[in-house]
Formats: structure tokens, C-alpha cells, sequence
């Protein structure tokens, strides 16, 4: 069951855990040296979150997603933590996450039924540079966006704004990183506002074989977030349209073809908060303005962190199911927590 906190603790450890990344220092770097072709075994430990609403226990349903089950994730490996994007295969079991810190995290979800109760088989390994060398040591860290194209990852580096891809069938999680080509104006995009999200649209799709990069908060004169399309049939620049002043964190594409934006807020005026919109790809276009509904909404009445990957998956009994991974900044106030949700008809 969900442990009894006071309100003055959890508004502590949420705030703090939101804001951490952005505004306060505390997280603690516990960085590990390695080789960089070692790939460690991780103990992970997992706490069932015996509720997502903090008020009201029975409480399952937020907008258009409905709670199933969630963890709260621990390791006495220093690594562990950061974790800032997921990819989930496509029956929702075998996982691939990226650190912040540039290390890639490999393993099994475990069910009870449909409920998440544990991480196994749970590997580790620096992301290596195309000489072999952690893409860390370089200066090339802040990965945080993943997506695949059947074997091959793309990845994300905000700190350089630069996207590499790394194919697993030469290596799995010790492939060597390859730069990939991408528009000029990404280079320029802001310190620590850069890119944070990449989504592969494959084939079946409209836009099949693009490349969608979104900025956390690269904003345009009228305040609209700036994204891309990379390769595919019709490449070039377009903006999403800001929400309520939320920052993406990731995106996902659903079986329907359509995006899902994770987004999150912080503001001492407006509050904390997280939201998932659903933007269809019909709309995505070189020029364009792109919007779309709000689907689900949470604040500090909920178990929310500093929520930075999602993925989707159908289960075998046909529903769509949305995976949140949250990234704890290594940082002794925030948690590494891993909920899912049933995304119900629209």
C-alpha cells in the first residue's frame, strides 16, 4: 500500500522533486567509473503504489487514462536514477532506458496479473562513442529522448543538441554511436530548453520513415514550441502550440498513428503538474501550428515526480496501455516512479 505522508512532506518532496532539475542543485552526482565494455547486472527494487490519487484512494479514473498499477523504484546501484526516456516492446515486457548520465538500462517488466510488480533481468552499460569511449567523457551527456526503428535507437543529447543513433544488432547495448544529420536550426536551440523528445514514425504510417524531434521549450515570437521532421517524405519545421505553460518531456506514438506529448509544469504562481495531450500526425507539416486535447492531468494530489518518458503498448486484451517513467535527477528528494494507465476511448 501507498505509505501515509504528511501534506507539509509530500509538497516538500514534490515541489523539490519537480523544481530540482531546473532551479535548485541538490541532486548528487554518484557517478561510477567502469569499462566502457562492461555490462553490469542491476538489482532493482520495487514498491507497489497502492493508489495514484493521494486524496482519494478509489479515485482511478483522470480523464481519458485510468490507473492500473505503478512502482516505486529503487537500486543500491549508483547508476540507477535519471531516467529520462523508455521504449517498452510491443507487448509491453522487454524494456530499453536511457539515463540522463548517458547510460542505457535493459530489462523485463514483471506483471501480477495486470498489475506491475517488479523489474528483472535488469542490465547496464555507458553509452559508447564511435571509438568505443562513453559518449559521457566527451561532453556528451543529457541524453535524454530514445526512439527505435526495429533495431536501431536514436538518441537524444540536449546538452549538445546533436542525435545519434546506435545499431543494436551490432552489439546491443555496447553499440558504438553514430552521428545523425540533422537541420542546422537544431544546433541553435537554448541551453537546457533544447531537444527532448524523438519519436520514429514507421511504416503504416503517414510520415512513415520521419524523425520527430520536439524542444523542451525552444519557443517561437508567439510562444509556440518549435519541433522538426527529420527525413521521411516531407521534412522541415513546424511549432506546437504551448499549453498552459507546460515544457515537453516526451512523446509516443499510439497504434492509431496520432502522438501523445508528456508534458509538465512548474511555477510558483500556477502550480505543479503533469499532462499528456494527443496531437494527430495528419497535422504535422513543414509550417504548421499543431494543437491537440489534453487527454489526462495530474498535480500534487497525485503520485507525481519529474515525470520524463512515456511509452504505449496494446496488452493482450486489446487496450492501449500508457507507461510513465520519472526521472529522480539522482537527487535525494525526488523518486523513480513507473506507473501505467488504460488509455479508454476518447
Amino acid at each position: 500500500m501507498a505509505r501515509c505522508i504528511s501534506r507539509r512532506a509530500f509538497l516538500g518532496r514534490a515541489v523539490g522533486g519537480l523544481a530540482a532539475a531546473q532551479i535548485i542543485p541538490l541532486f548528487q552526482n554518484r557517478a561510477q567509473a567502469r569499462p566502457a565494455d562492461a555490462i553490469v547486472p542491476v538489482e532493482v527494487n520495487a514498491r507497489a503504489m497502492g493508489s495514484f490519487d493521494l486524496r482519494d484512494p478509489s479515485h482511478v479514473r483522470f480523464g481519458s487514462f485510468q490507473f492500473r498499477s505503478g512502482l516505486a523504484l529503487t537500486s543500491p546501484f549508483r547508476k540507477f536514477g535519471g531516467l529520462s526516456s523508455l521504449h517498452l516492446d510491443a507487448a509491453g515486457e522487454n524494456f530499453v532506458m536511457a539515463s540522463d548520465k548517458g547510460d542505457w538500462f535493459t530489462g523485463r517488466l514483471v506483471y501480477s496479473g495486470d498489475a506491475l510488480s517488479g523489474l528483472a533481468d535488469v542490465r547496464s552499460a555507458p553509452m559508447r562513442d564511435r571509438d568505443g569511449q562513453p559518449l559521457a567523457a566527451k561532453g556528451w551527456f543529457d541524453t535524454e529522448s530514445l526512439t527505435f526503428d526495429g533495431s536501431i535507437a536514436y538518441v537524444g543529447i540536449e546538452r549538445v543538441n546533436k542525435i545519434v543513433r546506435f545499431d543494436f544488432d551490432k552489439g546491443g547495448i555496447l553499440a558504438r554511436a553514430e552521428e545523425v544529420a540533422a537541420p542546422p536550426e537544431i544546433a541553435k536551440l537554448p541551453y537546457n530548453r533544447g531537444l527532448e523528445s524523438l519519436v520514429y514514425i514507421g511504416k503504416g504510417h503517414r510520415l512513415a520513415g520521419t524523425i520527430l524531434a520536439i524542444s523542451e521549450r525552444s519557443l517561437d515570437a508567439d510562444g509556440n514550441i518549435a519541433a522538426f521532421l527529420i527525413g521521411g517524405p516531407s521534412p522541415g519545421i513546424f511549432h506546437i502550440k504551448r499549453s498552459n505553460d507546460f515544457d515537453v518531456s516526451d512523446a509516443t506514438l499510439l497504434p492509431s498513428g496520432d502522438v501523445l506529448l508528456l508534458e509538465r509544469k512548474f511555477s510558483l504562481t500556477k502550480g505543479v503538474g503533469i499532462q499528456v495531450r494527443c496531437i494527430p500526425v495528419s497535422t504535422f507539416a513543414p509550417g504548421s501550428l499543431v494543437d491537440g486535447p489534453v487527454l489526462f492531468a495530474a498535480d500534487l494530489g497525485a503520485e507525481i515526480d519529474n515525470f520524463e518518458g512515456i511509452a504505449a503498448h496494446v496488452a493482450r486484451s486489446g487496450e492501449t496501455v500508457i507507461t510513465l517513467i520519472s526521472d529522480d535527477n539522482f537527487s535525494v528528494i525526488q523518486r523513480t516512479l513507473l506507473v501505467q494507465f488504460t488509455l479508454l476511448d476518447r
